[in-house]
């Protein structure tokens, strides 16, 4: 079926979208930034005002409507899932376990300050060891977990001051 991307227009409607639509798409580009688009026998002229590709958010007019998307794929959601979308980083707290599996090493102590990126622990899960860093700067609180615990996914880490 190929990729499936999720859509926010003006933080309010949620699409999925697949490659299988955008490909039967009937479109025709009239200059760089403009569009003729058939849907369901109804023609719209589309421009496409700002575009952010890093960002994957766009300002779109259709027929004079202005709508602002953003756009997910599946590597976004993951992303976002486990805790480690940009921006929310650094209001983070605690740590929790992004999936099951086994504390290997922890590398800080209680009261010890870290910095943005610096390991804290390494977790083995399916049979690879994966090294948590710091998302932020910031004091050890707590650390609830041991060397050799086996821990499920979500399940609380380490917490900040």
């Amino acid at each position: 079926m190929g990729q499936t991307f999720k859509t926010n227009v003006n933080n309010t409607f949620d699409f999925e979208i697949n490659q299988e639509a955008v490909s039967k798409l009937d479109a025709i580009q009239i200059s760089d930034s403009e569009f003729h688009v058939i849907h369901h026998h109804k023609s719209y002229k589309v421009d496409i005002q700002e575009s952010n590709f890093n960002n994957k958010t766009y300002q779109v007019k259709v027929n004079n409507n202005r709508y602002n998307i953003n756009i997910f794929n599946d590597l976004d959601i993951l992303i976002k899932e486990m805790g480690f979308a940009i921006g929310s980083t650094k209001h983070v707290n605690s740590i929790k376990a992004p999936m099951p599996g086994l504390i290997l090493e922890i590398q800080v102590k209680e009261n010890q300050e870290v910095k943005e990126n610096d390991t804290l622990l390494i977790l083995e899960a399916m049979k690879m060891e994966n090294i948590i860093t710091s998302p932020r700067d910031g004091i050890i609180k707590s650390i609830t977990a041991s060397q050799g615990d086996a821990v499920e996914k979500n399940q609380l880490l380490i917490e900040f001051e």
